[in-house]
């Protein structure tokens, strides 16, 4: 979706899109979530017989939270509130601009009033380590998936799993596009997209909507545990701006891949804009939230 007037690491686009993410983030997963961060946090001791108990209880534990490609932080704002707390954000994205805007405007506080700190590390996901994810309590990305390689995925997989760290991958699209009324054009469209997402950038080829599939297969290959959940954006007539861009985006990718497309795909689109506009379209976009959870590594918790 990084084409005509659409750039996907845009902050204008990041923010357009931030109240559809956030409507269609799978809240089903936070309960398995919540389980096993619960499970990771230390628990005291009783008194042994006859001694009182201590007269305070330690500090709670604090949860640490890497967001990779946080983009402007809209991860973080919507599950920084859903979680427990105390908790530190460590956001890692490879544009020190939205770093900046994501590092100042993350929530202040968790879900039990617990207070939330944020660190930024500029870069991308290559650098990452089992060690480096040593006592990372969960790792977060949105909308990253489609943009790896199967090597790639494969080597986040490992990596999470050899640190037992959990891993929420929110908003991967599936290559299912629903729009109404429909038109004929629209299945050209919609696979001439899903093949330009699996194409080769610069030498790598992307795994687009083919990413969760490969997640799925990557974590549970290495003994992980992996939910799913559909997190589908349903755009009407309150996301008209949202719509126009994606369909702008969306058409524009499916052009580049096809430019037989190009005169039929011009027409097409004025139409769905013209649409858009007078409030008669509505569109669903099909993603899909994944958690996996990787077995605990023996000594941490």
């Amino acid at each position: 979706m990084n084409a005509v007037g659409a750039p996907r690491f845009a902050a204008e686009w990041l923010a357009l899109r931030e109240r559809a993410d956030a409507a269609a983030r799978a809240p089903e997963l936070l309960h398995p979530l919540r389980s096993r961060l619960n499970a990771q946090l230390p628990r005291s001791s009783p008194a042994p017989a006859g001694r009182p108990a201590p007269e305070a209880a330690p500090a709670p534990h604090e949860l640490v939270i890497r967001d990779l490609g946080c983009g402007t932080g809209s991860m973080g704002r919507w599950l920084a509130v859903r979680l427990p707390g105390p908790q530190r954000w460590i956001l890692h994205d490879h544009d020190p601009a939205l770093l900046a805007h994501a590092g100042d405007r993350l929530p202040a506080t968790a879900a039990n009033g617990r207070p939330v700190t944020v660190t930024t590390e500029c870069g991308d996901l290559t650098g990452l380590t089992a060690g480096t994810l040593a006592g990372t309590s969960l790792l977060t990305a949105s909308a990253l998936l489609d943009l790896l390689t199967h090597d790639e995925m494969d080597a986040l997989a490992e990596t999470c799993v050899a640190a037992g760290c959990p891993a929420l991958l929110a908003l991967s699209v599936t290559g299912r596009v629903e729009l109404t009324p429909s038109e004929p054009l629209d299945a050209a469209i919609a696979a001439a997209f899903n093949d330009h997402q699996r194409r080769a950038d610069r030498g790598r080829r992307l795994l687009g909507p083919d990413a969760v599939a490969a997640a799925t297969e990557a974590f549970e290959r290495r003994g992980a545990t992996v939910l799913t959940q559909s997190s589908p954006w349903r755009l009407s007539g309150p996301e008209a701006a949202l719509t126009a861009s994606w369909l702008r985006g969306w058409v524009g990718a499916a052009v580049a891949q096809r430019p037989d497309l190009a005169l039929r795909g011009i027409a097409y689109l004025r139409r769905r804009l013209a649409a858009c506009a007078a409030g008669e379209l509505s569109v669903t976009v099909h993603h899909t939230d994944l958690l996996a959870l990787p077995r605990p590594v023996t000594g941490t918790g």
